[in-house]
């Protein structure tokens, strides 16, 4: 009984692995450029500001 399930999976495992015909690798394809902006430094400096003035109306 074993020897008949170790053919049966041996055939099923055959069969799907010659089920799949040949596929031609793709061409080759040029990688996109990605060009990174940079953002001005003003924009960085803008929260903290808002916030050191927050804190000293605060505190005052």
């Amino acid at each position: 009984m074993k020897k008949l399930a170790l053919a049966g999976l041996m055939a099923v495992a055959g069969t799907a692995a010659m089920a799949t015909g040949y596929v031609e690798p793709a061409p080759y394809v040029e990688p996109e450029v990605v060009v990174a902006h940079s953002s001005s430094s003003v924009g960085g400096i803008v929260v903290p500001l808002l916030l050191l003035i927050v804190v000293a109306a605060l505190a005052s």
